[in-house]
């Protein structure tokens, strides 16, 4: 069974950085899309950052020019640059994995169990 685990998170002042990791179990890690989600007390999950199997990013406005989402298939890893955050940024952050058929079999979703990120003075 795949296990997803986050790292990273912590209390960083307005206009600080966080990297966040998301290291993941087991082999192929290389064919999934990985995914950074948020979740805010008292709000919907989000999805923040996606990177493909190709390395194609996506993200969510709010966190455009600030956030970078990235890779590294050698350490079955993807990792979450936060640069100039700001209190809405406060969240549980978690990672996923989105599920993929590759070679005749179906790969289901997986998620961390996520991160504390804390923007405050």
């Amino acid at each position: 069974q795949v296990q997803l685990v986050e790292s990273g998170g912590g209390l960083v002042q307005p206009g600080g950085s966080l990297r966040l990791s998301c290291a993941a179990s087991g082999s192929i890690f290389s064919i999934y899309t990985m995914n950074w989600y948020r979740q805010a007390p008292g709000k919907q999950r989000e999805l923040v950052a996606k990177i493909t199997s190709d390395g194609s990013t996506n993200y969510v406005d709010s966190v455009k020019g600030r956030f970078t989402i990235s890779r590294d298939n050698a350490k079955n890893t993807v990792y979450l640059q936060m640069n100039s955050l700001k209190p809405e940024d406060t969240a549980v952050y978690y990672c996923k994995r989105s599920g993929t058929f590759y070679r005749g079999t179906y790969y289901r979703d997986a998620w961390g169990r996520g991160t504390q990120v804390t923007v405050s003075s």
